[in-house]
């Protein structure tokens, strides 16, 4: 699993229009090769009187795939451009369709080439790049009379909190970097003099903004 990536947030679709041909571009976020086939596929039914449906897609982890299909466009006008914004965003675990309506116009080699290109990176940056981070759902058990203190300390540390529990004691459920856990742990039995328990559970990612702010 990578330990951080960038992706995209939503699904997303934008026109342009150059030399009146249009360019729709569809964006989906996908976890796999099969979600991307399947995406791809629909726009090709959906769209099925359009003159081209190109497409590029890129799966990361631990085998990496990226492809691409010029749909009928003269050989590395269409598809690749698109893989290469992908690449130049550095995005993954994507689909990027785009279909194009003729409009009688040519636009040559260098047109396709920019009019693929300038509507892939306009689709991605509608479905909103985003950061995902590999985190470790870290429980933290507390008595009441040190809640307070610890969660202080961990807003103040950057930490978020999923959730807390209120039982005999408190519990509270906190995402870790998992380059981290091992701070995490030594902070919080310094904070309570090593009477909290610590107790790693699932690891997961969590979504923040190009800024690093969780997204719900």
């Amino acid at each position: 699993m990578d330990k951080e990536y960038k992706t995209v947030f939503n699904s997303a679709v934008c026109e342009i229009e150059e030399k009146k041909s249009r360019f729709i571009a569809s964006v989906k976020p996908v976890s796999n090769e099969e979600e991307a086939l399947s995406f791809i596929n629909g726009l090709k039914s959906k769209y099925w009187d359009a003159t081209h449906n190109v497409y590029a897609y890129s799966i990361g982890g631990n085998n990496i795939i990226q492809r691409f299909s010029d749909a009928g466009e003269p050989s590395g006008t269409a598809g690749l451009p698109m893989l290469e914004v992908i690449k130049r965003m550095e995005v993954q675990n994507l689909a990027v369709v785009v279909t194009r309506y003729f409009g009688g116009t040519l636009l040559g080699a260098a047109g396709l080439i920019r009019a693929y290109g300038k509507s892939a990176a306009l689709g991605v940056e509608a479905a909103g790049v985003v950061v995902k981070k590999l985190c470790r759902e870290m429980s933290v058990i507390v008595e009441y009379t040190l809640f307070g203190k610890i969660q202080s300390l961990l807003i103040s540390e950057g930490y978020t909190i999923k959730d807390i529990v209120y039982e005999q004691d408190v519990e509270l459920i906190v995402f870790v970097f998992v380059d981290e856990v091992d701070k995490f742990i030594n902070i919080m039995i310094e904070a309570t003099n090593a009477r909290a328990i610590i107790e790693p559970g699932d690891d997961t990612y969590i979504t923040l903004d190009l800024q690093g702010k969780l997204i719900l």
